[in-house]
């Protein structure tokens, strides 16, 4: 029998100005994602969808949920093949293409950009390579219709690595 895991989230409106859905203007995109026992995230639209800048958004948190499971995938992967990472730390960026209607969109790419240190400049490429083996058990990145790329820098003691020849 397979294994399965359950998710589960709350998902909470609370842009109600007063006259709820009236009219496309009337209403904030203001909402919270709240699961049981956790800090509650205040999220919103984008902003070029009417939404609260100073709040996540549904597409900030699908890359960032991109860049978790790859970050947590390459540890675990680093962790078992003997290279050890001091920092490491992703400026993921996605692009979403609006459809010709301008209705709708989607996103078309993310790019993960980790920036990793490792203890020993002997294992630099072991390091680089091992983010190849992620996108074959990322669950995330297995599960989304869209390419997702790496462009890792690996550094030691602080300074890049050589890039392979």
């Amino acid at each position: 029998m397979s294994a399965t895991h359950t998710y589960d989230v709350a998902v909470r409106w609370t842009g109600n100005l007063g006259t709820g859905t009236e009219n496309y203007r009337s209403y904030s995109r203001a909402h919270n994602v709240v699961g049981e026992g956790k800090p509650t995230i205040a999220a919103s639209a984008d902003p070029a969808f009417r939404g609260d800048r100073d709040r996540w958004n549904p597409e900030e948190l699908l890359v960032a949920s991109v860049a978790q499971c790859h970050m947590l995938w390459y540890l675990h992967f680093c962790s078992t093949e003997g290279v050890t990472v001091l920092a490491y730390e992703d400026l993921a960026h996605a692009v979403m293409t609006m459809d010709e209607s301008g209705g709708g969109g989607r996103i078309t790419e993310v790019v993960l950009r980790p920036e990793v240190t490792v203890a020993d400049a002997a294992t630099a490429e072991k390091a680089r390579a091992l983010h190849g083996k992620v996108p074959a058990v990322c669950f995330i990145a297995r599960s989304v219709n869209f390419p997702v790329r790496h462009e890792p820098v690996i550094r030691t003691g602080g300074a890049p690595a050589p890039a392979p020849r």
